[in-house]
Formats: structure tokens, C-alpha cells, sequence
């Protein structure tokens, strides 16, 4: 329960098991009297506790209806402890000597992660430097001799991919949403979001995002021109709905669960009619403002290398090298820096632990971003040394990949960590994690996109090519 905005525990009433194997001799009952104790000073409230009467208790062994008469008796007292300083007690339970130990481990399992990140790149590195050697020789000795490995496709690696229009629409969401993150951890770091703040997340999230509509519109734009897109217009409202799209749907059917089971969870309809004004009247024109600029700022595409008129057939590439295992192996390393501290947020999240550590955090996203985008890089190298141009897609899927492990973490939280149970639980939790996970995709994806695209324009600027 909540009381002036501070949260408080209680047991709900006593199983006895005393003695007793067999789960269906056991007894249930149900407090029926509820003694509070609150502190103030002055006008305001300091500290809230409750305790449970063993005494005052109706039997609920027997699968019946009961009619129960709550009673709650309330105690006041007096204390010295400043309003300011109430949270203190809340902020200081994640800051306990083994919670913090446990964060460290996380950030130095984040750091190996890192590391072994640092010994690809080193290794890349090296094997780039060779090729552009042996390039340079090539040319050197032997002006009529084949080409081999990545120089080989160099006229179809800037070659435009397919459905554009999506991919721009993607790589715009994702860029939004980093931006987002990005905001909501400077946010946290200042303290915006102290302990059970209710609603100060959500609401930040919401207006934020709305704020940043304008991000998403100039990337995805201007970058649908840069390929040449002309449709710009369509592709504008891809953008906007791409993400949102799947979001409102999730939300609907959530709240409607929600209303169905009378649940607080369902927001009223003032608040849901808030937050459409918010999305209308700021984060569409916003949106649209973004796109036109992105469409007039006129920037073309910097390919260093010409493209053919005709593709490249690709060769037949063993199994280990297609997208599906590709992204297996770009999703695990990723997930395996930061799952430790995944634990925690869903545990406050979805439970009853509180988390304040947000410069933990964000040390944690930093090293994900730059894990995604080595690993993505290391992949695309690989990809495009067996001759396979067709990376565009395979970097964003690749660099996206984390969010499904995520998600397969989702399934292994619920089942294993969590008391949840019932359809609307349910629901809500595997519907609003569908929604985070999404978003890590399209963040991600973008990152490990952008990455890939800077890698691919330095190496192919690096030799010469007819």
C-alpha cells in the first residue's frame, strides 16, 4: 500500500503449516485488523509502518464466499526527522554492503565483456592492416591480377538495400530512442526519480519521448534520401508509427484487461486522453517538422567507391554464416555485459526492491552500446571477407539481437524469479516487456547499424578501387 506517497509492507494474513505434509491440510487466514503507526513533523508525513493482528483473524481454509469486516486502528506520533530527508531510509536499502557488491560484480563482468571486445577489435585491426597491404602490393605488382575477399564486392557494397523506406524508418526510431535513454539517465543522475516517485518515470518517458519525435523524423528522412527514396511522405509515417503502432496495440488490449478486471493498473480516461493530446499536438508535429528538414537538408550519400550496374552473385555460405546464427552469436556477448543488472530493474520493476544505483546503470548501457557496435562491426568484416554484400539489414539485425535475449531473459524471470500468476499478470508483464524488448531492437539496431556503416565507408576509403 501507499500512504502520502510512501510505500508501505504488510502480510495479508498466516498460513499454518505446523506439522502438516500434505498442502491440503494446511490453514488460511486473513488479518481482519490493521494497526498503522505514522510519524509527523508538523504538517507533514514523516514515516508510515503497519502491523497485522494474529489475533483478530477470519478462517479461509474452506473454499466458500465469507463476508469479512475490515478494521484499522491508526497511531500518531511525533518525530525530529526533516521532510526532506524521509526517503533516506528507501534510497539507502540498494546502497546494503552485499546489493553494492553484487552491482560491482555486474560492472566487472560488463568490463571483461568489454576487454574481450578490445582483443577482437586489436585482432580486426591487424587483419585490416594486412589486407590493406596486400592491396596495396596487388596494385603494386600486378594491375591485371583478381581481386579477392572484401575489395572483390566493392562495387556492390554501397549498393542501396531493400525496403529502404523501413530500414530508414528503423534506424530513425532507434536513433529517438537512444536519445530518450540518454536523457532519462542524465534525469536519474540528478535525482529526478527518487525513491517511489510514482509516475515521475513514466511521465518523463512519455514527454520525452514526444520531445524527440522531431530526432527520429530528420534521421529517418534525410537518410531515405540520401538512398534515394522518394516516397518521403510514407516513409515519414512509417517512422511515426513503427514504434507507437505496436505500443498503442499492446497498451488497448492491456488496459481492457485491466477494465475487465477492475484492476488500478487500467489508466482513466484523463490520463489517456492526456497523453493522445501529447502525442497529437507535440511529438506529430515534431515528427513532421524533423522530416522536412531531413528531406531539405539535402546531404547525399557518401559512398567512396562507385557501385556497378549489375550485383555480384553471392557465394553459397555455410550455415554458421547466415543471419539467424549470425545473430546468436551478436545478441550473446551484449547480454552476457549487462544481465546481471537486469535482475534488479525487473525486480523493482516488477516487484517490491527499490533501485537508485543509476550511475551504475549507466555505466552498464555504455558498455552495451559499445559492445553492440564492436560486435556488429566484427560481424559485418566477416560477412563481407566471404564475399556477401548484402550487410545493410545484417548490422541492424545483428546489433537488435539483444533485445531478443532479453526477452528470452522475460521467460526465464517469470517462470523461475517471479510469484506472478493469472492472465492479467501475465499479460501485462510479457505484453509491456514485448514493448521494452522491441525498443532495445530498434535502439540497438541502430547503433550497431550506424557502426557498421562508418566501418564499411573507412575501409573502402582506405584503397583504391577502379
Amino acid at each position: 500500500m501507499y500512504y502520502d506517497d510512501l510505500p508501505i509492507w504488510g502480510f495479508l494474513g498466516i498460513v499454518e503449516k505446523e506439522g502438516k505434509n500434505d498442502p491440503s491440510e494446511y490453514k488460511y487466514y486473513l488479518f481482519k485488523h490493521l494497526y498503522f503507526t505514522i510519524f509527523y513533523n508538523k504538517d507533514r508525513v514523516i514515516e508510515i509502518a503497519a502491523q497485522s493482528d494474529p489475533n483478530n483473524v477470519v478462517d479461509l481454509t474452506e473454499d466458500k464466499e465469507v463476508d469479512v469486516e475490515f478494521m484499522y486502528s491508526v497511531k500518531w506520533k511525533e518525530t525530529e526527522i526533516p521532510f526532506e530527508k524521509r526517503m533516506e531510509k528507501y534510497s539507502q536499502s540498494s546502497s546494503l554492503p552485499h546489493h553494492l557488491e553484487i552491482h560491482w560484480f555486474s560492472i566487472k563482468s560488463g568490463v571483461i565483456v568489454l576487454l574481450l571486445n578490445g582483443f577482437f577489435a586489436t585482432i580486426l585491426m591487424r587483419v585490416l592492416k594486412n589486407d590493406f597491404v596486400k592491396y596495396a602490393h596487388n596494385e603494386e605488382s600486378a594491375e591485371d591480377q583478381e581481386e579477392t575477399g572484401w575489395k572483390y564486392i566493392h562495387g556492390d557494397v554501397f549498393r542501396y538495400p531493400k525496403y529502404k523506406s523501413l530500414l530508414a524508418a528503423a534506424v530513425g526510431s532507434g536513433t529517438q530512442l537512444c536519445t530518450l535513454a540518454i536523457f532519462i539517465f542524465m534525469l536519474a543522475l540528478v535525482g529526478v526519480f527518487y525513491p517511489y516517485n510514482r509516475g515521475a518515470l513514466l511521465t518523463a518517458l512519455v514527454v520525452i519521448y514526444a520531445l524527440t519525435a522531431g530526432i527520429a523524423g530528420y534521421t529517418a528522412a534525410s537518410f531515405f534520401c540520401q538512398l534515394e527514396g522518394t516516397n518521403w511522405v510514407r516513409n515519414l509515417l512509417l517512422t511515426g508509427a513503427l514504434f507507437c503502432g505496436p505500443l498503442f496495440l499492446t497498451f488497448c488490449f492491456l488496459n481492457t484487461v485491466a477494465n475487465a478486471y477492475s484492476a488500478t493498473a487500467a489508466l482513466p480516461f484523463g490520463t489517456i486522453a492526456v497523453i493522445f493530446l501529447i502525442w497529437a499536438l507535440v511529438a506529430t508535429p515534431l515528427l513532421v517538422m524533423g522530416g522536412i528538414a531531413g528531406k531539405n537538408s539535402k546531404a547525399e550519400f557518401q559512398a567512396p567507391v562507385r557501385t556497378t550496374i549489375y550485383p555480384r552473385e553471392i557465394p553459397r555460405l555455410p550455415w554458421y554464416r547466415k543471419t539467424l546464427p549470425q545473430m546468436a552469436m551478436a545478441g550473446f556477448l551484449p547480454f552476457s555485459a549487462i544481465y546481471i543488472e537486469l535482475y534488479y530493474i525487473f525486480a523493482s520493476v516488477w516487484g517490491h526492491r527499490i533501485y537508485t544505483l543509476y550511475s551504475f546503470l549507466f555505466i552498464v548501457f555504455i558498455i552495451l552500446l559499445i559492445v553492440t557496435a564492436v560486435i556488429t562491426v566484427a560481424l559485418t568484416y566477416l560477412q563481407l571477407a566471404a564475399e556477401d554484400h548484402e550487410w545493410w539489414w545484417r548490422s541492424f539485425l545483428c546489433g537488435g539481437s539483444t533485445g531478443l535475449f532479453i526477452y528470452g531473459y522475460c521467460l526465464y524471470y517469470y517462470y523461475a524469479r517471479s510469484d506472478m500468476s493469472g492472465f492479467m499478470q501475465t499479460s501485462f508483464f510479457f505484453g509491456y516487456m514485448a514493448c521494452v524488448c522491441y525498443g532495445f531492437f530498434l535502439m540497438l539496431g541502430s547503433i550497431g547499424f550506424r557502426a557498421s556503416l562508418l566501418f564499411v565507408r573507412h575501409i573502402y576509403g582506405s584503397i583504391k578501387c577502379d
